[in-house]
């Protein structure tokens, strides 16, 4: 059979276009890719390591609609009402995000689309900056939707624009896997123009297709889509993005991106190799991988994540009756956690041909610098305003006579997670996004006493508002602090519906969180200033008194923009002839700009790191740290 190009049909021309070189990362190419096929509507969810795409193309595009949703879930459903009416859209989220879009994922699978629509799903073996190494291909076998995957940056951009083709020609979305080493790898991409496909948008009424309550109408749609799946599969097993290389009786079967790795360590062994290349784990292209097993003696799969594609590989050699012995995570040869590297790819062969396995020596001055080099755990930035807050509840937890150990303070997802670490150690639990106050309302109700949550804002627009609905309809004993920074800061300072930013420059409206919180019923809501530690502990220890909800609203901007715009505050001074040495600034706020001379038995500030906070001004229990303003006035 004759192999089925990346640019099918009506793409055909477009590959003819003016195309040129450029240094992209995975994202970037994914973004031009995108592009190149004419979508007109991405949205997502920032979360490392997807970010980087929907930036792009709003840089590189910005009449392109390419704004930020709330949460996964309610950018999936917005991008099928576009894709619904035959226009391209795209949708972009890290691996857990795919878990809160799950609920529309299955039903769109039924309804299929009009337009082209990719999903991509970035997951992150490692993991790198993710809560798991979740493995999101068992979401095509679970929604039975075509999952591909590209190897390298210039198969991103290519892949994503056979993906487009691939949906409108069967009417499905499309899973477009990725991880870490593709999304952030940089490479030379041969990249074209950027199109805009001549079309109207038209929705047309149809009942059995766009509502789920037609039960004989679902069963006929899961009949389609499982008939679409086989013509799919079909079609994989004659695309150019999966290949046979080499000649050997030996095989490999590979996908993502260890077959660089697997590419980079071949030419060093002495074996009889043959590799099956493949960019579709779903639907297995199965002719093609048995076709595959019949010439080899026995295989390797290699692959990222879970041993998802070596059990898909050994149905299909049951199913064909074949007696290959097929190796990989499921038998040992490689690791089932952790991501994959080159030496432990070659390792993986090397004990596959009998031969021994290498051991990496890092080299003596490796070695030393190792020895010598401290080790450096992420704390938060100089200036946080976090700092401040957690600080804050910390001192009111003491004034109110509760332990620290007595009061569950929850956390979420966010860089302020990062008061897990000492000095804090103030979170006790980081979840999945808005859990933190999901669990404390369920322990408020067993363990009989106000529990306290912590969240961020663009946190509390993803999935906080739900279970704060929850508390005040069923008037449960906690206390949420939203410490709104003013950006979704982990991820790179993304806009979200509190801050009425737009990604592409558009005026969007702002949603005041504090307005929002009363109309849900809250009674007692107060805004601080986490830079002021005395009224923000005092208000922690009124709220802590509050039967029911009570919610205060940490209101400080991320110090990080404020540094790039250089609106810093004023920098205090240590005054010596005050300063004890006994630390009590930088065990009370672990602040990085804060430090201690052993020499002098003093502590200094470091002018490069502080920006003024003032929190340390606000612990030193001898007055000695002030700012040059407090001493003017003194004088």
């Amino acid at each position: 059979m004759e192999a089925i190009k990346a640019y099918p049909s009506d793409s055909i021309e477009v590959k003819a276009r003016k195309r040129e070189k450029k240094l992209l990362m995975g994202n970037e190419a994914i973004a031009y890719g995108a592009l190149e096929s004419g979508v007109v509507f991405a949205t997502g969810y920032p979360g490392t390591p997807s970010t980087e795409v929907i930036e792009t193309i709003a840089r590189l595009k910005p009449e392109v609609f390419a704004e930020w949703a709330p949460n996964e879930k309610v950018a999936l459903e917005e991008a099928t009402g576009v894709a619904y009416t035959g226009l391209r859209a795209l949708v972009t989220m890290k691996c857990v995000g795919l878990n809160v879009a799950a609920d529309p994922l299955m039903s769109l699978a039924y309804s299929g689309v009009e337009g082209g629509l990719v999903i991509l799903v970035a997951d992150d073996p490692g993991p790198h900056t993710s809560q798991t190494e979740q493995d999101d291909r068992y979401y095509g076998k679970l929604s039975l939707l075509p999952v591909l995957e590209p190897a390298d940056p210039q198969e991103a951009h290519d892949l994503i624009i056979y993906a487009y083709e691939l949906s409108e020609r069967y009417k499905v979305p499309v899973i477009f896997r990725t991880t870490t080493r593709v999304n952030h790898t940089t490479a030379d991409v041969e990249v074209g123009e950027f199109i805009e496909l001549n079309r109207k948008p038209v929705f047309k009424k149809d009942i059995e297709r766009y509502v789920r309550a037609s039960m004989e109408g679902n069963r006929r749609r899961h009949k389609w889509l499982n008939e679409t799946l086989a013509k799919i599969e079909e079609e994989f097993n004659a695309l150019e993005f999966n290949r046979v290389e080499g000649s050997g009786r030996v095989g490999i079967i590979v996908e993502g991106a260890p077959y660089n790795y697997v590419r980079e360590v071949l030419p060093k062994l002495d074996g009889d190799f043959k590799v099956l290349k493949l960019s579709t784990p779903h639907p297995l292209p199965r002719k093609l991988v048995v076709e595959f097993l019949k010439s080899v003696d026995f295989a390797i799969v290699i692959e990222d994540g879970a041993p998802f594609l070596e059990e898909e590989v050994k149905i299909a050699a049951y199913e064909a009756g074949l007696n290959v012995p097929i190796y990989g995570k499921r038998t040992g040869h490689l690791p089932l956690e952790g991501e994959l590297t080159p030496s432990l790819v070659r390792n993986a062969l090397l004990r596959l041909t009998g031969e021994s396995e290498e051991t990496y020596e890092k080299p003596e001055e490796v070695k030393l610098a190792e020895s010598l080099a401290p080790k450096r755990p992420p704390v938060m930035c100089p200036g946080c305003p976090h700092r401040g807050s957690y600080r804050a509840a910390l001192d009111a937890l003491r004034d109110l006579k509760l332990g620290r150990y007595s009061v569950p303070i929850h956390g979420d997802i966010g860089c302020y997670a990062l008061s897990l670490l000492p000095p804090l150690e103030a979170i006790w639990t980081e979840f999945v996004m808005g859990a933190s106050i999901s669990l404390a309302n369920g322990q408020s109700v067993v363990m009989d006493k106000k529990i306290i949550a912590t969240i961020g804002d663009s946190t509390f627009f993803h999935n906080g508002i739900q279970p704060l609905v929850d508390a005040v309809y069923k008037n449960l004993n906690v206390l949420v602090m939203i410490l709104d920074n003013r950006t979704t800061a982990m991820t790179g300072h993304q806009p979200h519906p509190g801050t009425g930013g737009s990604e592409t420059g558009r005026k969007f409206n702002e949603i005041d969180i504090e307005a929002l919180v009363k109309a849900l019923g809250v009674k007692y809501v107060k805004t601080v200033d986490p830079y002021d530690l005395k009224a923000t502990r005092e208000a922690i220890k009124e709220a802590m008194r509050v039967e029911g909800p009570a919610v205060i609203i940490a209101k400080q901007e991320c110090v990080i923009p404020v540094i790039r715009r250089g609106e810093i505050g004023e920098i205090p001074l240590v005054i010596e002839d005050k300063c004890t040495g006994c630390k009590a600034c930088i065990l009370l706020t672990g602040c990085p700009a804060l430090v201690y001379d052993p020499e002098t038995n003093k502590v200094r500030i470091d002018n490069l790191l502080c920006t003024g906070c003032g929190v340390c001004n606000q612990t030193c229990p001898f007055d000695a740290i002030k700012f040059p303003s407090e001493l003017e006035k003194g004088a």
